[in-house]
């Protein structure tokens, strides 16, 4: 029968939300939460021993972190370590890359779950991660996936893209029964027969961006202030997150010459903002677009901005972000936008 330890954050091992962030590693035995479901899907052949618990700020925050918690799982006997699902969790995703790659350079096997689009999947190294889903409420096919790789790797078996594999995907050498031109010539007519994702060699996708043309005449052009660092008036009234932001907000600021001290404060909880409380400008800067305005440089100031919070923002939530923005200043004919970002 196989150890696993498994390792959570506080909110998933039930031991508080934000409040309990700090808190540092602690061995539980047996399963807790989602662990639960996942000794079943393992089976017999398993055995969720015990779970490391572990709050996001203290797991993501002290380099020792991983360490700490890699060490109850050994005293736990851990034949493999386990580590999410983590989903779109910024803190609890850089956690778990951390603690499966330390694991598997000391040559424990170990494995992770999170979306794709985690901040953490940079962080992974050559250690094996499957995707999960984007949310908790994806969590029943996450432990699915999750199980069935646990599975594979403690059988020896490879685990690739097409068991859900994600990050980096070391390649290796295998002897194939049909030679390179007859699978050239199946990925051809798969081609052509509309298949655009088959292939043996994935690469990795990112966005490409198309400047816009420069503007012609900023003098006799509405121009628009945007924040990623989430500046919001004080006591942040539309509880705009700190972190993983799923929306964003805007303020008007039509009356103001600039932003007065006090009365504004930035949220965001991924940098250190005394000196943007100290001076709002400094992140949305009113004061020197009132000057531009003033002088003629710009035309107008467009009468509000627009505010969320990039702080372990995911990919696909930041995209929306960005259509909704444009699609409203392209209503109110705003021709150049300045984006400030932390």
């Amino acid at each position: 029968m196989t150890v696993v330890v498994h390792y959570l954050n506080q909110f998933f091992g039930g031991i508080g939300g934000e409040d309990a962030a700090g808190v540092g590693p602690a061995l539980r035995q047996g399963p807790l939460g989602p662990g639960r479901r996942l000794a079943a899907l393992l089976g017999e052949d398993f055995t969720v021993a015990a779970t490391v618990v572990c709050g996001d700020d203290y797991a993501a925050s002290r380099p020792q972190a991983a360490e700490e918690i890699l060490e109850l799982a050994k005293q736990a006997g851990a034949e493999i370590i386990v580590a999410g699902p983590a989903f779109t969790s910024g803190r609890y995703g850089l956690a778990c890359a951390r603690v499966v790659a330390l694991a598997t350079r000391s040559g424990l096997s170990a494995i992770a779950s999170m979306h794709p689009e985690n901040p953490g999947i940079g962080e992974v190294g050559s250690a094996i991660v499957i995707e999960a889903g984007a949310m908790s409420r994806e969590m029943e096919n996450s432990l699915q996936r999750l199980a069935n790789a646990i599975a594979k790797l403690v059988a020896g078996e490879p685990i690739g893209v097409s068991e859900g594999r994600i990050g980096v995907v070391p390649r290796r050498n295998v002897t194939e029964s049909r030679s390179g031109a007859e699978r050239a010539i199946d990925l051809a007519l798969l081609r052509l027969s509309g298949d655009r994702e088959t292939t043996e060699i994935p690469l990795p996708r990112s966005d490409r961006v198309r400047p816009a043309s420069p503007v012609g005449d900023l003098s006799h052009s509405t121009v628009a202030l945007l924040t990623e660092g989430g500046l919001v008036p004080v006591g942040n009234p539309d509880r705009l997150e700190s972190s993983r932001a799923t929306r964003w907000e805007r303020y008007p600021f039509s009356d103001m010459s600039k932003l007065s001290s006090g009365k504004w404060i930035a949220i965001d909880g991924g940098y250190a903002s005394a000196w943007v409380d100290e001076d709002p400008n400094r992140l949305v800067p009113l004061d020197a677009m009132r000057e531009a305005e003033q002088k003629g440089w710009i035309g107008r100031l467009h009468p509000e901005y627009f505010v969320t919070t990039g702080n372990g923002t995911s990919v696909a939530v930041a995209r929306r972000i960005g259509m909704e923005w444009a699609s409203e200043l392209h209503a109110a004919e705003v021709q150049a936008a300045i984006l400030t970002a932390t």
